[in-house]
């Protein structure tokens, strides 16, 4: 069979809730990052990409009828080549990937560009048509997050918890207390503000001009600007449950409603020996698994297991696990179940989402890249060089995804 494997990719910086990206188009940030993803290739003719697969979880606003395609046109690829956008809600991103590598490894191609966007910012109101003439059955949602159309039987059966109440549940059902949650968001914030004041999201962040403060002018936006560097356990202490009265769960302890965009290169062997390009990373395995709604976050358990089964591997060789920081409270009980230590040097070593950020169709692929990155040049579980890297993350409505990737 052949082999999948992660060339290069770029993302975008993480823009806040409102913040510096707040102005730019979820199609124009997908786009962007495959521009300058194939600009780091010239030698590679555009019109030989397979297709081009995006995650996105949104898909009611601008990142509409197929963000995938609408972008790919955009970034200035030929008409030839197809688009085709996918939703795994968080995992999205990672969905990409693992659909361009199932591709490659069946033979349909030998070069795929994978990634994912979202503008939670740019997320539109929906409103839902009337049931009949002059009736007032019509509903309105905030599209940034969460439920919306409820089933009845989807709310009998499984409950429609919010995100926050899911990782109240598992706080209460896995016993972690909220000094475990604060203490866990704080070293993630510390990591994340140590790694991007040495620069190490340099070479996968790609900078955007963004409408400047004066009319017609730009500026250049190209460091993540959720991170709170100053974050100490008092300041996380002092705030208020955000979920549930008497809960544990924070906006500290919490990933947040983000903007951002990244696009990977993913090659097969021929692809990379046609093209002369040189790979980062291969992609071992891929696994899917489902959970309880109501615990959604504790889906990276069951994934990741099943995707060290299919590498045959175990985690103790995984030299850097890059699990995604839904919430404090499931990742804190992710870890305990996987019999991994919360302090682990190999988790997150550079931060995750609590203080990076979550867009939810980009996190996936984002997760893949730094992952990638981490293995070439990081200091995580024990140096440059690490051979493997798991990757994982809960999903809304019960799910769970992990890949395993190895260096090359």
């Amino acid at each position: 069979m052949a082999e999948a494997y992660i060339v290069d990719g770029v993302r975008t910086p993480i823009g806040s809730f409102g913040g510096s990206l707040s102005d730019v188009r979820p199609d124009d940030l997908a786009a962007l990052v495959i521009q300058r993803l194939l600009e780091r290739h010239p030698r590679l003719d555009p019109g030989r990409i397979t297709d081009v697969i995006l995650g996105c979880a949104n898909q009611a606003g601008e990142d509409n009828r197929n963000v995938a395609r609408m972008a790919l046109l955009l970034a200035g690829l030929p008409t030839s080549v197809p688009g085709e956008t996918v939703n795994r809600l968080c995992a999205s991103g990672m969905s990409a990937v693992a659909h361009a590598a199932r591709a490659i490894v069946a033979g349909e191609g030998d070069l795929y560009i994978a990634g994912g966007v979202e503008s939670m910012t740019r997320a539109p109101y929906v409103l839902s048509k009337a049931g009949k003439a002059f009736a007032r059955d019509a509903q309105l949602y905030d599209t940034s997050i969460g439920w919306r159309f409820v089933n009845p039987r989807m709310q009998q059966r499984y409950g429609v918890d919010a995100m926050g109440e899911t990782a109240e549940n598992v706080a209460t059902e896995y016993r972690i207390s909220r000094d475990d949650q604060d203490r866990f968001a704080c070293v993630t914030q510390a990591r994340a503000a140590a790694a991007r004041e040495r620069g190490r999201f340099t070479a996968e962040i790609t900078p955007v001009e963004v409408p400047g403060e004066r009319r017609g002018t730009t500026r250049r936006f190209d460091q993540d600007e959720f991170v709170r560097p100053d974050t100490t356990l008092a300041k996380l202490a002092a705030l208020k449950p955000a979920f549930r009265a008497g809960g544990s769960v924070t906006a500290g302890n919490s990933s947040g409603i983000n903007d951002g965009a990244a696009a990977l290169l993913i090659a097969s062997e021929r692809g990379v020996q046609e093209h002369g390009l040189e790979p980062i990373a291969r992609v071992v395995a891929v696994a899917a698994a489902g959970v309880e709604p109501r615990t959604m976050g504790m889906g990276p358990v069951p994934a990741s297991r099943q995707a060290l089964a299919r590498a045959g591997r175990r985690l103790d060789e995984m030299a850097v696990i890059e699990l995604n920081e839904a919430f404090a409270a499931q990742v804190v009980a992710c870890l305990r179940e996987l019999g991994v230590r919360e302090d682990d040097p190999r988790v997150n070593p550079n931060g995750g989402a609590i203080a990076l950020g979550h867009p939810l169709g980009m996190s996936g692929a984002r997760l893949l890249l730094t992952a990638a990155r981490e293995l070439q040049q990081g200091t995580a579980g024990g140096g440059a060089g690490g051979r493997y890297a798991l990757a994982t993350m809960c999903v809304g409505v019960g799910q769970g995804m992990a890949t395993v990737i190895e260096r090359v």
